[in-house]
Parts: structure tokens; C-alpha cells; sequence
């Protein structure tokens, strides 16, 4: 057993923490955790390495519904960080059967991303631009939408992605988690 048993977590997300040698939740987690299976929004900075993906992927696999449609959107600066937390997301996920995770990025075209869309994931991860650019196509609906994590923000801030972050923002439900 690990200390992760300290939150009501799914049996399939505490195996495949064990399976993977994670035992100790960090600062970070051990910070934030509770009141991110709580629903509250949390606001967290911590260096990189720290285990944040982690925190929040957890929360959001454990709070997903057998229900078709988006229930989770990651935003991300790069592809090269969107490619390295879908991944982070899948390894968490790996004894959930049926979890479709997409992750949506410029340099791919977006006809492809928008025919992978016919099949709705629970949870994708993206690079701002892309993502509005399939909201805005129609491809992309985030009606169900219950978690929204904005990974590295002030980078993204940084880089200019403010307008498209606040034109997603616009496309979410009133009543999510952040």
C-alpha cells in the first residue's frame, strides 16, 4: 500500500502507481491533491519534476464518468510538453479500459485531428491554437467539460496565447473545475 491510499482513489489508479514504483505522493500532490478531488480550483506552481502532471492526472481519471464526450482539457505551451503529458496521463490510465486520450498540436493538419474527434475522447490535450481552431470548426464541443487545467500558464501568457486561451475559456461550461 502506498500513501496515495490516503485519498479515495480508484483500485485501478493506485495499482498502476504501485506497478510503476510510485509510492510517496510529493509536496506538490500531498498539497494540492485534496482539494483537487474535492473539485476546488487550485492555483499550484512547483519546479518541474515535482509531480503536478501527476496531480492533476489523477484527479481527473479518477473523477471521469462512463459517459461519451470531453470530460478533461489540458492546455500547454508546446506540443513537445502536450506530447509528454498525454503520455504522463496514459501511464496513470493504463489499467482503464476504453479511455480514449487525444492530444491535438499544430504540425499535424487539423483535418486529421478533426476526423479523430468522430470518436470523442474523455480527455484531450492540446496546444492552445490547435484546440480553438477545433472548437472553432465545430470539430471539437466541450459541453461536458468538468476539469480544465492550463499547464504552465504564465508560459503560455508569455508566448502570446492569452486571446485564444480567453476564446476557449468562452466555449466552457459556467460550471467546471480549474
Amino acid at each position: 500500500m502506498s500513501d496515495f491510499n490516503q485519498w479515495a482513489l480508484p483500485a485501478e489508479l493506485l495499482e498502476a502507481l504501485s506497478s510503476q514504483g510510485i509510492t510517496q505522493p510529493t509536496p506538490i500532490q500531498q498539497q494540492a491533491l485534496s482539494d483537487l478531488l474535492a473539485g476546488h480550483d487550485v492555483l499550484a506552481q512547483a519546479k518541474t519534476g515535482s509531480g503536478k502532471t501527476l496531480a492533476f492526472a489523477l484527479t481527473m481519471l479518477a473523477r471521469l464518468e462512463p459517459v461519451s464526450g470531453v470530460q478533461a482539457l489540458v492546455l500547454c505551451p508546446t506540443r513537445e510538453l502536450a506530447d509528454q503529458v498525454t503520455q504522463a496521463i496514459r501511464k496513470v490510465a493504463v489499467r482503464l479500459p476504453n479511455l480514449k486520450i487525444s492530444a491535438f498540436y499544430g504540425g499535424i493538419p487539423v483535418r486529421v485531428h478533426a476526423e479523430s474527434l468522430v470518436h470523442e475522447p474523455a480527455i484531450v490535450v492540446g496546444t492552445p491554437g490547435r484546440i480553438l481552431e477545433l472548437i472553432q470548426n465545430g470539430a471539437l464541443k466541450l459541453t461536458g467539460l468538468k476539469t480544465w487545467v492550463l499547464d504552465e500558464a504564465d508560459r503560455m501568457l508569455d508566448m502570446g496565447f492569452e486571446p485564444a486561451i480567453q476564446a476557449i475559456q468562452k466555449s466552457l461550461p459556467n460550471k467546471r473545475q480549474t
